[in-house]
C-alpha cells in the first residue's frame, strides 16, 4: 500500500556514507549503531567518533546492554561508557573516541555534542549519525534543529535494532507501535520547535514534549 511506503521512506531515512569530520552515535543501549560507526571508521569515513548518553530519561542508572548481555557485561555507568566499549571491541582506538556523558534524550545528545565540539574547538562541516534505523528521521530533525545556525551537514547511517527494519516494521505489533510512535513524535516535536505551544496556543514546557525519547 502506498501510504505504508510513504511512512517507510519518511521514517527510515538513510544516506550513502561520505567522507566526514565526525561520526556520531546518540545514546542507546543497543550495540548495532556503535558497530556501524566502527565499520565506517575502519573504512576511513571519519577520524573521530563521538558517543553520547547518560541513561534514559526517568531512570536513575544505566540498565545494561539491551542484547548480548553475556558479551557486554562491564560495569557501565552511562550509555556513553557502553558504546565506547562496543567501539573498542570492534577495533576502534580509544584515542579516536570522544565521550559526552550527560544527555538523557536525543535532543540533549545534540545539544551536549555541540557544546563538546565547541569546547574542543573542533571544526565540523559534515557528520555521519549512526542511530537506530527507526529513529533516523527524528534524530536528524533534532540535530538540524540544534545546529541550525551552522553549515554542518548530517548524513544518516543507521543500524537495524530490535528486528525493526524498513522491510519488516509493519509485520509485528512492536514494529507498528514503534514506527507509528516515531511518526507521531515527529509531528508533535516539530510543532514544538516551530512555536513551543500546544494546539490551543498554550506554551508547552520542553520537559513535557520530550518524554520517552
Amino acid at each position: 500500500m502506498k501510504f505504508l511506503r510513504d511512512i517507510t521512506e519518511f521514517i527510515f531515512l538513510e544516506d550513502l556514507p561520505e567522507k566526514a569530520d565526525l561520526i556520531i552515535v546518540p545514546g542507546n543501549t543497543w550495540p548495532q549503531p556503535a558497530r556501524r560507526a566502527a565499520a565506517l571508521y575502519h573504512e576511513g569515513m571519519a577520524p573521530y567518533i563521538v558517543v553520547s548518553g547518560r541513561y534514559s530519561k526517568g531512570q536513575q542508572t544505566f540498565a545494561g546492554a539491551a542484547c548480548e548481555g553475556d558479551r557486554y557485561k562491564g560495569a557501565y555507568m552511562t550509555e556513553a561508557d557502553f558504546l565506547t566499549d562496543v567501539l573498542i571491541r570492534e577495533g576502534v582506538p580509544e584515542t579516536a573516541v570522544l565521550q559526552e556523558r550527560k544527555a538523557e534524550f536525543t535532543l540533549e545528545n545534540a545539544r551536549y555534542i555541540r557544546k563538546l565540539l565547541e569546547e574542543k574547538k573542533m571544526t565540523v562541516k559534515k557528520a555521519l549519525i549512526c542511530c537506530q534505523a527507526f529513529h533516523a528521521r527524528r534524530c536528524r530533525m533534532y540535530f538540524e534543529y540544534v545546529f541550525q545556525d551552522t553549515d554542518v551537514e548530517f548524513l544518516m547511517c543507521p543500524a537495524v535494532t530490535q528486528g525493526i527494519s524498513r522491510c519488516s516494521w509493519m509485520e509485528s505489533q512492536k514494529g507498528l507501535d514503534t514506527v507509528l510512535g516515531e511518526l507521531r513524535r515527529c509531528g508533535e516535536q516539530f510543532a514544538w520547535m516551530c512555536g513551543h505551544q500546544d494546539r490551543n496556543g498554550v506554551p508547552v514546557p520542553e520537559r513535557n514534549v520530550h518524554q520517552n525519547l
